[in-house]
């Protein structure tokens, strides 16, 4: 069996540095006073220790972790061994916590740098990385809206990682329809305020193991009486073994069942029964009737840890793709002749060169749009002032959608690219291209399908403020088109990405002004081609500044001038193949083309 390629360096380091200091100057965030005590040289040193980490430990323990998946014994979950000296590993970089405030636990480090450190242990194991995502979520939803008794017994055990964390939202009859979430939590009179909780939960990933002493799980509930549909939902707290006479005790949550997934096979995704002995407490999270509303105000970050996940996983396996293309050989040139040359590089083949630079321009391009949505998200929460943090706010929401969809969509054609170029090898389980296509499926499910993104995209979020979102766009854009005619990018190409922003403002405004007027259908039969026409015109933003940052960097240094003219290269690649695609999705949107909005599912 093939061994992990030794030079696959899961993330380029040239492109972080560019983004840190280039592209957005993530430095200059120390101005802020929650962030105050950093410098640059901290900012590396998170990243360093995480990519240090990925690269010597987490790595090398995806294969063993993809071929043994967890087990479940005697109604427990069984990791593989290698989590158990990994998790306190990954502990101890502080990034279950980095971002939060240090009366939490936290270091106040911003989210957009920790993105640049997490993004190395997703491409290098995306499963050990998850418990980790996990317990960071369910610890900042108590640190949200828990109250103190919530906060000091839970909260800071999940942040320190003595506990593990889970979301617990999905039941199997409801799907992504949170509104149609049945379990029911029953009010008692016990001092301590528990409810007992009756129910079942499925897809709930890391929702058992044996890697820490307890977990804890977020979960969406109805208060027995509530209102139906969303309104009833509330939001509990219900840790798999709660504290009873200072010692933990078993709080009847049971695993009913293990999910055998195609991908994600170091994290396992769970069945779960609450409450069969009718001894399941668990403590309401803030105010009843309030838990979608809490789990929204979270879903920013959530999404753009899933959109993290599909760059990440393109990322490992296009390194993994180039190294493998450069050491193939394999026939000859077209212009050549004689059957006795030498055979080259497969690289020497243009369709090569083609899937490697559609590759670069997905990775490269969804990794600059997750940066700048966790920057917006530092700056929504401690910007200078009011109208710095709304303004971050605005343009946060408007991109999240993107953010979450777009690297796990094309990442996944990314992934497909570089199974592709292995060939045959590509295609069988002794190389990695399979199992990194395995796991990247899964980005476009969790958090909300794609087609629920392109709903919130286009019925919400691109329509808010009455268009104040894509004002901010556009002159966010602008900023960027100066930049980079400065920096001696094509003009041409500065034009055109100028002329999207202004084609998705007035498409936008037309099918807006159809839901206005009562013809929601009209309006949303192709929000998926919206989404995809708004995805493709955001990426072809971040081309420009990456392109133009890079031009700028390597005027200063020219060891970076090979480095710049592979981003002018994927730039104008995606300005050229993609942006034009845009005109047709329009048309799409305007038409009022039916097909499968008349479509009647028994002619099927």
């Amino acid at each position: 069996m093939p061994p992990l390629a030794a030079s696959n360096p899961l993330v380029d380091d040239r492109d972080v540095e560019l983004l840190l200091d280039d592209v957005f100057d993530l430095p200059a965030l120390t101005r802020l006073p929650y962030f105050g005590d950093h410098d640059r040289q901290t900012f590396l040193a998170v990243i360093d220790s995480a990519r240090r980490l990925a690269r010597a430990e987490l790595y090398p323990a995806y294969r063993p972790m993809d071929e043994q998946p967890a087990r479940l014994e005697g109604g427990r979950v069984i990791v593989h061994p290698r989590l158990r000296e990994l998790w306190p590993k990954l502990i101890e970089l502080g990034l279950t916590a980095a971002p939060r405030p240090s009366d939490v636990g936290g270091q106040q480090v911003p989210l957009s740098v920790t993105t640049l450190a997490t993004v190395y242990l997703m491409a290098g194991n995306l499963s050990a990385y998850g418990y980790v995502g996990l317990t960071q979520g369910a610890a900042h939803l108590l640190e949200a809206f828990g109250d103190e008794h919530l906060r000091t017994t839970y909260m800071t055990r999940l942040y320190a990682g003595e506990w593990g964390g889970t979301m617990a939202l999905t039941e199997p009859h409801a799907g992504s329809s949170l509104s149609d979430v049945a379990t029911v939590a029953s009010p008692t009179d016990a001092a301590d305020g528990h409810y007992l909780l009756s129910g079942a939960k499925i897809f709930i990933s890391g929702g058992d193991h044996d890697l820490t002493d307890n977990i804890v799980h977020m979960t969406l509930a109805r208060i027995r009486g509530a209102p139906a549909g969303i309104k009833g939902v509330s939001l509990f707290c219900v840790p798999r073994r709660r504290m009873q006479d200072g010692r933990l005790v078993d709080n009847d949550v049971a695993v009913t069942g293990l999910i055998h997934k195609i991908g994600w096979r170091g994290l396992p995704s769970l069945a779960l029964a609450y409450g069969e002995r009718g001894d399941c407490h668990g403590w309401l999270v803030g105010e009843p009737h309030k838990g979608i509303s809490y789990m929204f105000q979270m879903m920013n970050e959530a999404r753009i840890m899933v959109g993290l996940n599909g760059v990440a996983t393109a990322s490992v396996a296009y390194h993994e793709a180039l190294a493998y293309a450069r050491t193939r050989p394999q026939g000859r040139p077209i212009a050549a002749k004689d059957p006795a040359t030498p055979q080259v590089p497969i690289t020497r083949h243009a369709d090569v060169r083609r899937m490697l630079l559609r590759q670069k321009a997905i990775v490269e391009g969804g990794l600059c749009l997750l940066v700048r949505a966790s920057r917006y998200a530092d700056l929504a929460e401690h910007g200078d002032d009011a109208a710095e943090r709304a303004r971050a706010r605005l343009l946060l929401d408007l991109l999240t959608p993107v953010a979450k969809s777009f690297p796990a969509e094309r990442g996944f054609e990314a992934n497909a690219l570089a199974l592709q170029i292995h060939g045959g090898y590509g295609y069988s389980s002794e190389y990695m291209p399979e199992a990194w296509l395995r796991d990247q499926k899964l980005n476009s499910i969790h958090e909300g399908t794609t087609g629920i993104q392109a709903m919130d995209l286009l019925g919400r979020r691109a329509v808010a403020g009455g268009g104040a979102a894509l004002a901010a766009l556009a002159e966010e854009v602008r900023r960027t088109t100066a930049r980079a005619r400065a920096a001696g990018v094509d003009a041409a190409g500065c034009d055109a990405v100028e002329r999207a922003v202004g084609a998705i403002a007035a498409l936008t405004a037309e099918l807006g002004g159809r839901g206005m007027r009562g013809d929601v259908d009209g309006m949303m039969a192709h929000a998926t081609d919206y989404l995809d026409l708004f995805s493709t015109v955001i990426i072809a933003w971040q081309w420009l500044e990456l392109a133009a940052a890079a031009a700028e960097r390597a005027a200063r240094d020219a060891s970076w001038r090979d480095f710049a003219a592979a981003k002018q290269a994927a730039c104008r690649y995606w300005l050229a193949t993609e942006l034009p695609r845009i005109d047709h999705l329009a048309t799409l949107c305007r038409s009022g083309e039916d097909s499968y909005a008349t479509l009647d599912p028994d002619w099927l």
